[in-house]
């Protein structure tokens, strides 16, 4: 758990509640996404060149998240049945590399998965488009259980920053949603800041400020002055 002495317990519990009390009051046509907003102090850009990082939360932050299936005629035929979206290797020929379609695809989903055997030929079927989005697929090999990995693919956050000289030094990653219940986000909160802190050098010395805040909500200062 986090260091209890760095984020107190009653602060994260009354964000967290004012958080959820402000997307009751004002509800929105869609469910509002809670970020943890990290500051960071301390890295020199000169020598510091990139902070990235992969970690599964205890449950999906995000309620309603698209994900797509590049896959083999196996693994299709599984996505059809779990109603995942999914497209196969002729599919994604028809791309025919065209940047701009490979962008449109990119955009329209959160993440994708994509047999192992297909994997390899992704760039060579729509070049670096996935990748520049960050949204590179996540290998699912032919013994995977499709719907496990689905899960865990939903559950994934990714920290990533390129330092930069007179560039805010700061990151946000989705923690959970105002439909989620107060304990099940203060989980998700512990285990992301407690892999954040693994990915800084000096650990809490790198930290300037963390905020939670829903989309629409005013930010919650959970540490930090």
């Amino acid at each position: 758990e986090i260091e209890m002495a760095r984020i107190q317990d009653d602060v994260l519990q009354s964000s967290i509640a004012a958080i959820k009390k402000f997307s009751e009051e004002k509800p929105r046509k869609f469910t509002e996404t809670v970020e943890l907003q990290i500051g960071l102090k301390n890295f020199d850009p000169a020598r510091d060149r990139r902070l990235a990082g992969t970690v599964r939360l205890p449950l999906a932050p995000k309620k309603n998240f698209n994900l797509c299936l590049l896959g083999s005629a196996k693994h299709c035929e599984e996505a059809q049945a779990l109603g995942i979206d999914h497209l196969s290797e002729d599919d994604l020929k028809k791309f025919n590399r065209n940047a701009k379609l490979v962008k449109k695809l990119a955009k329209k989903y959160d993440a994708f998965l994509a047999s192992s055997t297909l994997i390899k030929k992704i760039p060579r079927l729509l070049g670096p488009g996935l990748s520049k989005a960050g949204k590179f697929p996540t290998s699912v090999n032919q013994n995977d259980n499709l719907g496990d990995k689905v899960e865990e693919v939903k559950s994934m956050i990714k920290y990533s920053l390129k330092f930069k000289a007179k560039m805010p030094m700061a990151m946000a990653v989705p923690v959970g949603n105002v439909t989620m219940s107060e304990e099940e986000i203060a989980n998700n909160i512990i285990v992301a800041v407690n892999y954040c802190i693994s990915l800084c050098k000096k650990n809490w010395q790198n930290i300037k400020r963390l905020h939670i805040k829903s989309t629409m909500g005013p930010p919650q200062r959970i540490y930090g002055l």
